[in-house]
């Protein structure tokens, strides 16, 4: 009975939402955030960071946020690189073998995409949902940086690039459809869009008033030092004994 009950803990556990999660996390480029910097409902606007990355951001009673700007090369001509940035929201599961799934607010989601040398300047601008899947994740302190970093691998068990802790609790548009359509609902709350619009709006408003606070490595040196001096005070202390 109580093997049942323990399996029972671990199988809540590890199902639904995970608290390691809990924040934004983002690319080595450190320029890439979730939030009203990259993205703005009201006007419809993705905002271009100054460097290519990407950014996730999740709560912890199960929903997400992504942001992402990625620069490729074009092998016919290297003087035409294609950009993209894509944002989307929605909500998270973990499910019970470990993988991370995470499904958008279908009318949220926007993508942006540039080809210079074959929109004439003019870049495309789309609804966007994509369903996405990861494996498995890790969190994890990074030894070289000093600082938490989330490993997240794609379906087929690759491993994608490192993301750092940058925000706790994480910085992000509010967690309802930000753009519902005409007729629809502002799901999860129900709420009108004139009503949706005006949360937004005040959203931004205090963007610069965020509790999100900026996560930062630790003194690696500071650690090392007073663990030497621990095991000095404990060596000295063994031989007086």
């Amino acid at each position: 009975m109580r093997f049942l009950i323990l399996l029972s803990i671990f199988a809540v556990a590890i199902r639904g939402q995970d608290d390691k999660l809990e924040g934004t996390w983002s690319s080595k480029s450190n320029q890439v955030f979730t939030g009203p910097g990259f993205y703005d409902p009201v006007e419809e606007l993705l905002i271009e960071p100054a460097l290519p990355g990407i950014s996730y951001s999740f709560t912890a009673d199960g929903h997400f946020e992504e942001a992402l700007y990625q620069v490729s090369g074009n092998p016919q001509d290297p003087g035409c690189p294609v950009a993209v940035l894509i944002y989307q929201h929605g909500t998270y599961e973990v499910l019970q073998n470990g993988s991370l799934v995470l499904t958008p607010f279908e009318v949220d989601g926007r993508q942006l995409l540039s080809q210079p040398c074959d929109d004439k300047g003019i870049s495309t601008y789309t609804r966007y949902s994509q369903k996405e899947v990861f494996k498995s994740y890790l969190v994890q302190i990074d030894e070289y940086y000093g600082k938490q970093s989330l490993q997240l691998y794609g379906s087929d068990g690759s491993p994608l690039q490192p993301l750092y802790l940058a925000y706790k609790p994480p910085m992000m548009l509010p967690t309802i459809t930000l753009n519902p359509t005409d007729g629809s609902e502002a799901a999860p709350t129900g709420k009108s869009k004139r009503d949706t619009i005006q949360q937004v709006k005040r959203s931004i408003e205090n963007r610069h008033k965020t509790n999100a606070v900026k996560k930062t490595a630790p003194n690696v040196e500071k650690y090392w030092w007073g663990s030497v001096a621990l095991i000095g005070v404990g060596t000295i202390a063994f031989f007086l004994s």
